[in-house]
């Protein structure tokens, strides 16, 4: 991987020297563009107690191309569909080749402290988070309890 950009390089070296609390970054060691990304929920969130898994994945034109992000760990939230897609203004129209993984990672927390059901993508969970924001806080803890609980060792 001599190929890799510089700043892939000192993005990826600044991540593991300083991580992000409640972030984890991973370079996959077959290929250093492949991340594999924990995020812990944010708390007094519907997501608190959560660690939710996450892939980015760096392009060819990074850092003129977004990075590609995605939920692994399933999700109830307005502005993440059922695929782990994430509706999130800096991975599309506001993304900047001044910004960077970190940053992008610290936007998708916030995201979840955050939810927006008025720019979903999920437009279910949009229409449950509007008609009966309780009930659809009560359903986004319970998915976290189920798929994003710690494991117990």
């Amino acid at each position: 991987m001599a190929s890799l950009p510089k700043r892939i390089i000192k993005e990826t070296e600044r991540l593991v020297s300083d991580p992000v609390p409640g972030i984890s970054a991973e370079p996959h060691e077959d290929n250093l563009r492949y991340f594999a990304v924990t995020i812990e929920g944010p708390k007094e969130s519907p997501y608190e107690d959560g660690i939710f898994n996450l892939e980015l994945f760096l392009p060819d034109d990074y850092p003129m191309e977004a990075p590609k992000v995605r939920f692994l760990t399933k999700i109830y939230h307005p502005n993440i569909d059922r695929l782990g897609r994430i509706c999130l203004d800096v991975l599309k129209t506001n993304w900047s080749p001044a910004l960077q993984i970190r940053t992008v990672l610290l936007s998708i927390q916030a995201l979840l402290a955050s939810p927006n059901p008025n720019d979903p993508l999920a437009n279910d969970v949009a229409e449950d988070w509007i008609k009966n924001e309780e009930m659809a806080i009560r359903k986004a803890r319970e998915w976290t309890r189920l798929y994003a609980g710690k494991k117990k060792n």
